[in-house]
């Protein structure tokens, strides 16, 4: 039997990508299929951050197509590609940010700018280039959970240069004030800082953009979804009623204001007793996933509650950084890889590939 594309794409077909649940040829991931005599070339493009998952995936579709008969040599390069993907309608996308994230919830004390911390640093881990907004301009705790504590810089006089630490571009409202400085601020001076902090800070080249929103449905996230082009939103709630009643008004903000939800995060899901290991749903069972039924949205994944994720976010290095192959940091990347997947699979913007119509009169 002569080896074609065709017999390559079918051997590459039975491959599952275990992130999408989709194989390589239905998920369009199978790129130049090269035949020399029996050896076999082909390039499978992931569209997320997949620098854990590239060696697996490769093996997998090399032993796919090496079963074909007939094959000798076979090579696979698998990679990934993140491109910008669609967002609110007649909100244009910023050129240095290809993918915004908004991290919300609908009451404080949930673990949001924990997850949110964590959701970057494990993109970032798998190879994207990763940014975080720091929206929340009452309480701004990313400089204290990243690990910095300097100013910015500017080089123009008009614009800063974004902190750095453990890979990830920073820009905070709290790199400006003393941290026992309360803002004192209004709801239009809150929005026009949080409209500088995204504009005027030179990001560089970022595949996503996380923003650590403030917790509540008011005047921040308005200014986000009528003016920030985000590509979709993370719920983070925990198990109790009170905070799930709260994180369903969150969800149906962004529903209203055509924002994605990407899915819901839970939080504070068991605590297990570091002297005897019993492990105790305090704050109830189950609801994060209720929610994701009644709502038709995707569950991303509980997390327990423990010390360690607090004093490893408390002390400038969170869990993904602490203890990158630890159990909680798993939990974490698995969830990182489930947003990126869900980013993947959206609409890819299209405004760039459109010519600009100019009206003129002769």
């Amino acid at each position: 039997m002569s080896i074609t594309a065709e017999v390559v794409k079918a051997a590459l077909s039975q491959v599952i990508d275990p992130n999408t649940g989709k194989d390589l040829v239905a998920g369009k991931s199978v790129r130049n299929i090269q035949i020399t005599g029996a050896d076999v070339a082909v390039d499978v493009e992931l569209g997320y951050p997949a620098n854990s998952q590239i060696e697996p995936i490769r093996s997998a579709a090399e032993a796919a197509v090496r079963s074909v008969a007939g094959v000798g040599t076979v090579k696979a390069n698998v990679y990934f590609k993140i491109v910008a993907h669609a967002v609110q309608r007649g909100i244009k996308l910023k050129s240095n940010v290809k993918n915004i994230i908004a991290v919300a919830s609908g009451k404080g004390g949930v673990g949001k700018s924990t997850t949110a911390a964590n959701l970057a640093l494990a993109l970032a881990a798998e190879g994207a280039r990763v940014g975080i907004l720091d929206a929340d301009i009452y309480g701004p705790s990313q400089p204290m959970m990243l690990g910095i504590d300097a100013k910015p810089e500017t080089k123009d006089g008009k614009t800063m240069e974004p902190l750095e630490n453990h890979g990830l571009q920073v820009s905070s409202i709290g790199f400006m004030i003393d941290p026992d400085e309360p803002m004192v601020w209004r709801g239009p001076i809150v929005t026009q800082a949080l409209q500088q902090l995204l504009d005027q800070t030179n990001w560089r080249d970022l595949d996503y953009l996380i923003v650590d929103m403030p917790p509540g449905t008011g005047d921040v996230q308005l200014t986000l979804s009528q003016k920030v082009p985000v590509t979709g939103a993370v719920i983070v709630t925990t198990p109790q009623d009170i905070a799930l009643l709260d994180a369903r008004k969150g969800l149906k903000m962004f529903e209203k204001v055509g924002i994605p939800i990407l899915g819901i995060v839970e939080n504070m899901s068991t605590h297990i007793c570091s002297n005897c290991g019993h492990a105790e749903a305090i704050f109830g069972s189950g609801g994060g996933e209720k929610m994701c039924a009644d709502f038709g949205v995707d569950f991303l994944g509980a997390l327990p509650l423990t010390m360690e994720i607090r004093e490893q976010t408390d002390s400038g290095r969170p869990t993904v950084v602490a203890e990158p192959n630890g159990a909680v940091a798993e939990i974490y990347k698995s969830i990182a890889r489930k947003v990126a997947v869900k980013v993947a699979e959206k609409a890819k913007d299209m405004t760039s590939k459109f010519p600009s119509i100019v009206i003129q009169n002769d």
